[in-house]
């Protein structure tokens, strides 16, 4: 295989601002044909970006044979019909987070590409970013010694009107949960990249500003195998946005007031400095970078299925499920 063709199912926001530029900004790497339910937005979105092909169904767009990767962008539900569907059809496939509902789903996704021998990659695109790689050299050089405790908050202020193009995220059958799983999967997954495995999991929902089927405020508490703990808090209902994260050491500490900007304050016996580590304005492009370049020369996706099942393994237990 000398290139990627894609074939994207599902055309919101997120494919519109990242996904699709991010495609067609990456050598080896062409986007064929787009799905959407609606045809006319299919047809709308594919002018939009000059994409030749576009379809309604999305059982269509799997059995393409001129397609041999597919990127799955739709509500959290559909995630794992999807990527069964297209590695049995021969298709690598690259999926939003969370990977799936529950752990059970993402189990059958790997499962299905493993017998079909196609690649799966779970678009938690932090694992990339260039503050979380400074970090983890940083932790692991024993500059702030042993890590004894990490904090990190996330919030926006989200609310939609049923009927608006992204409600599902406030159905709870449809999306899974609120703030914590649509947000806090990508902290959980920086913890367990930083941090290592979760020992024990526990956590408080609730909903304090709305009244929806979802949380809108979560607070989870972690117990890492080396000892450490952790704290989580994805909150919907709060004004002031949120993307911290704090990592506290015996020796040290790294501070990101805001992680998507990569700035990180760091505090040792040795004073205090301060790192610029800024993301590309695409976060997704490393991603597809990243997934292109595992398909084309058969390496590890950076976030592979099995690492995406345990954040859903810790959704889980977070959600009760």
């Amino acid at each position: 295989m000398e290139e990627l063709k894609w074939g994207l199912i599902g055309c919101g926001d997120i494919a519109r601002k990242s996904v699709v530029p991010a495609i067609q900004n990456t050598k080896n790497s062409t986007l064929l044909t787009i799905n959407r339910s609606d045809s006319d937005k299919a047809e709308e979105f594919a002018k939009e970006f000059s994409i030749g092909r576009w379809t309604a169904s999305w059982e269509e767009l799997v059995h393409e044979s001129e397609i041999n990767s597919v990127y799955v962008a739709t509500p959290v539900y559909l995630h794992a019909e999807q990527t069964v569907a297209a590695a049995e059809n021969g298709k690598h496939v690259l999926c939003e987070k969370p990977m799936a509902l529950n752990a059970s789903e993402c189990r059958r996704m790997i499962d299905a590409c493993s017998a079909n021998n196609v690649k799966l990659g779970i678009a938690y695109y932090r694992h990339l970013f260039s503050p979380v790689k400074r970090i983890k050299e940083i932790i692991e050089s024993g500059e702030i010694g042993q890590i004894v405790h990490v904090q990190a908050n996330n919030f926006e202020n989200f609310n939609l009107s049923p009927g608006a193009d992204r409600y599902w995220f406030l159905q709870k059958n449809l999306s899974g949960g609120g703030p914590m799983m649509d947000m806090g999967c990508h902290r959980i997954e920086l913890f367990t990249n930083l941090f290592g495995p979760v020992k024990k999991t526990s956590a408080f929902l609730d909903n304090i500003i709305f009244k929806r089927e979802v949380e809108d405020i979560a607070t989870a508490h972690f117990e890492f195998e080396s000892g450490a703990t952790g704290l989580l808090v994805s909150a919907h209902g709060i004004k002031e946005p949120k993307d911290t994260l704090d990592i506290y050491g015996e020796k040290g500490s790294i501070h990101a007031a805001v992680l998507n900007e990569g700035t990180l304050k760091i505090t040792t016996d040795h004073g205090n400095r301060t790192e610029k580590h800024p993301n590309p304005s695409n976060f997704h492009q490393p991603l597809i970078g990243n997934f292109t370049n595992a398909v084309l020369k058969n390496k590890r996706p950076a976030v592979t299925g099995e690492m995406g099942m345990e954040i859903n393994i810790i959704l889980d237990k977070i959600y009760g499920r």
